[in-house]
């Protein structure tokens, strides 16, 4: 990337000139396109950025004047062009150059300083840093400057050449030393002000060949309040560095287990000494000498582009990113951390049969979404009588608004919720108050910011690499598929996931999970629905080991594929996601194609275990209200998408839910009559929060009715333990159950006439 002029300032025009040579638009021959911002002084970067990801009307398009080499024309001034805000300090220009459509291919984040007018000097090449020679060699440095009249370079601390002939544009010649990581400043005058720019070298050592101390795991170890242990498996890896705040930023050469890079086993690590309690630091890896990435097993990150919005009640005194340091997402350790003390150790779940879930998005569930309102909530939980709480993800995901089925980090919890504290705090109150709490987990992909992903990837292919040990090139199944495809016949895509789900079972006190698209978890190629033997093995396995760490926690599959595949999972011990949306809309609108509710109930499905999760509502589905309002029967006396008769009908469709034996879930404010739509505005987008639903009496009424029947189905036998016999295809529905202590019968007109 070179600009023209070198020093651009935010009151002039600059052109860009960006070569694609070495990135994942190399070779590419559509159009590209710039996603791009500025960094404003005091604010942060990616301020006043052009328009929407991917909108090729709006975006800039770049003008390809060579091979792999594009520029772009920022005109008539850097101010005017971004629509900078009269009184802010461009300081830097931001880009992510991209492809004209989906599956994009596109650059890593790019930033280009800016200038204040009159006396400025930079260090322009090289281009990256730190950057990376032989000892006891020689590398060019080209200074640019403006307005100066003596430029002064220094090595680490050591004056080593004035330039006073052409002290604006010279290249010096450094001598490197033997080793270590050296700092080069460039300072320049014009006799009354000074500026400078500064350049860190690394000379190149060999990584000690040294076995991997006892006891050790992958990721960061605490091996006392002083020091830190990092190992990072990385086979095929030539050389791995460690820099951060505990060194100044200056590289270390990291030691690896095994002199032969291709080891499948080889990890690299170091011990850090010297370290001051209870100070967090901020750290990256890079990887052969190029990417920069953050520990993958990491409980915490510092990135660029989020943690600016997460507001101090949120995430009280959140650690500043080092955007001086560094770029991209980096980790973070700290030693002597103030453990959460949890009042209740020891919580054992409802039964299955009693199971009562309530599906929870944290974004969208209060205006303030954070874990303490969470906490501050329980109370309402506890009135309506569930017995758990299943959260939408909540390990780290891309940006900070999202349902988290992006995920990028799978030991740190989402930073726009609250501290991992404030976690631990809402699962323990939760126990208090007797319910569980499961949590979504994202096992099936991984999405590009994942360190796991970025370690091995074909820019050319804008893939996954062959090397890469936890993922496949390309996803074997043909019809769905989301993000970066885990390989789940891999040893190290198994181990991997089995020290995720024991990791929060064991820290964050989790109750159990429920797993999204359990039917990708295979390498048999099609899409999906088929019984397959060897997904059967692999989920089974997974299940076996979680069972194994903690004997009472509940497994949940989104499988949704052959009912012979799911009736062997449902055999092992494994609950699955019933979807019955479909035929409760149906009915409750008063039709009878689809209307049929029989399928909602596992012994229909010849299931010898009351395993089957159903729901009427889910997070994926479109909500029950809303469909009655747009899509419901009337006739002339009787109106289903009238408000009214719409909250009834719900109430008669829940009254044929909650009674079928079994565990059941229903959506965040379902038990509201919640009418705005999955797609309003866009089916991820937030959605509007409707606590004033709470207010409204015909509403509060089916809280009401939702609370009697969770306390009859927890409560009664019958509902656990009885004989069903079930007519629920047609308009006139009946359940008939018969127990020791008492017989029950439902029976529902689900017609829009008065009789039936």
């Amino acid at each position: 990337m070179t600009t023209d002029p070198a020093l651009p300032t935010q009151g002039a025009a600059v052109t860009i000139t960006f070569d694609a040579t070495g990135t994942a638009l190399e070779g590419y021959t559509g159009d590209v396109y710039a996603h791009t911002g500025v960094t404003i002084e005091g604010v942060g970067r990616w301020e006043h950025v052009i328009e929407s990801w991917g909108n090729n009307t709006t975006q800039p398009k770049l003008t390809k004047i060579g091979t792999d080499l594009y520029e772009l024309e920022i005109t008539p001034s850097i101010i005017e062009y971004y629509g900078v805000d009269a009184g802010e300090v461009v300081t830097e220009l931001c880009f992510v150059f991209r492809s004209a459509s989906s599956p994009y291919k596109q650059t890593s984040d790019v930033f280009i300083n800016v200038y204040e007018s009159g006396l400025a000097i930079a260090i322009t090449s090289p281009t990256t840093q730190p950057y990376f020679v032989d000892a006891s060699s020689n590398f060019n440095l080209k200074i640019d400057g403006v307005d100066a009249t003596s430029t002064v370079i220094k090595i680490d601390g050591s004056t080593v050449h004035t330039e006073t002939v052409s002290p604006n544009s010279f290249t010096y010649s450094v001598a490197t030393a033997a080793s270590g990581t050296h700092k080069i400043i460039v300072e320049a005058t014009d006799g009354s002000g000074t500026v400078s720019d500064n350049f860190v070298y690394v000379s190149r050592t060999t990584a000690t060949v040294s076995a991997l101390p006892a006891g050790l795991k992958d990721g960061i170890n605490y091996i006392d309040d002083n020091t830190v242990t990092l190992v990072l498996h990385a086979p095929y890896k030539s050389s791995v560095h460690v820099f951060g705040s505990f060194n100044d930023w200056a590289p270390e050469t990291m030691n690896r287990t095994a002199a032969d890079v291709n080891d499948p086993e080889l990890r690299y690590w170091i011990t850090l000494n010297g370290l001051t309690p209870g100070q967090e630091y901020i750290f990256q890896y890079i990887i052969d000498e190029e990417l920069k990435i953050a520990d993958p097993y990491t409980d915490k990150i510092s990135e660029p582009w989020n943690d600016k919005y997460i507001d101090n009640e949120t995430y009280p005194n959140l650690i500043a990113y080092p955007e001086t340091k560094t770029d991209g997402i980096a980790s973070i350790f700290q030693t002597a951390q103030t453990p959460y003390s949890w009042q209740i150790t020891n919580f054992t779940p409802s039964k299955k049969e009693d199971l009562v879930v309530y599906e929870l998005l944290v974004r969208d569930f209060a205006a303030k979404a954070n874990y303490q309102t969470l906490i501050d909530t329980v109370g309402y939980f506890k009135k309506l009588g569930i017995n758990v709480i299943e959260l939408m993800p909540i390990n780290e995901f891309e940006g900070n608004s999202s349902w988290g089925y992006n995920p990028s980090f799978y030991f740190a919890p989402d930073k726009a919720y609250g501290t991992k504290n404030k976690l631990k705090e809402f699962i323990d109150v939760c126990h208090q108050n007797g319910i569980a709490i499961f949590i979504d987990m994202v096992l099936n992909h991984s999405y590009g910011q994942s360190p796991f992903v970025q370690m091995y990837w074909d820019d050319v292919n804008d893939q996954p690499s062959a090397q890469n040990p936890w993922y496949n090139q390309t996803s074997p199944n043909t019809t769905y598929s989301w993000g970066y495809d885990f390989d789940h016949e891999s040893v190290y895509t198994k181990a991997l996931i089995d020290s995720i789900n024991s990791y929060w079972l064991s820290e964050y006190k989790v109750d159990g999970f429920r797993f999204d698209f359990t039917k990708g978890f295979t390498n048999t190629s099609g899409d999906g629905w088929a019984y397959d033997q060897s997904r059967i093995n692999i989920l089974t396995r997974m299940y076996d080991e979680i069972i194994s760490r903690n004997p009472n926690a509940y497994v949940i599959f989104e499988h949704l594929s052959d009912n012979s595949e799911e009736k062997v999972l449902a055999n092992h011990g494994i609950l699955l996601w019933g979807n019955m949306n479909y035929n409760y809309r149906q009915a409750a609108k008063g039709y009878t194609d689809n209307a049929d509710l029989s399928w909602g109930y596992y012994g229909n499905r010849s299931w010898n275990n009351p395993n089957l999760v159903s729901y009427m509502e889910s997070h994926d589905e479109e909500r029950m209200m809303y469909d009655l309002y747009n899509d419901g029967r009337a006739t002339s006396y009787y109106n289903t998408t009238e408000k009214t008769t719409a909250l009834r009908r719900v109430e008669l469709a829940a009254t044929f839910f909650f009674t079928i034996p079994g565990p059941k879930m229903i959506w965040q404010f379902g038990e509201l009559g919640y009418d705005i739509s999955i797609d309003d505005p866009g089916r991820v987008d937030p959605k509007p929060i409707k606590w004033d639903y709470y207010d409204d009496a015909e509403r509060f009424r089916l809280f009401q009715v939702f609370t009697a029947l969770i306390k009859l189905k927890k409560e009664q036998d019958v509902f656990e333990n009885g004989t069903v016999n079930m007519s629920v295809a047609g308009s006139a529905k009946r359940i008939n159950i018969s127990g020791t202590d008492m017989d029950v019968t439902i029976i529902g007109n689900f017609d829009v006439s008065g009789k039936i």
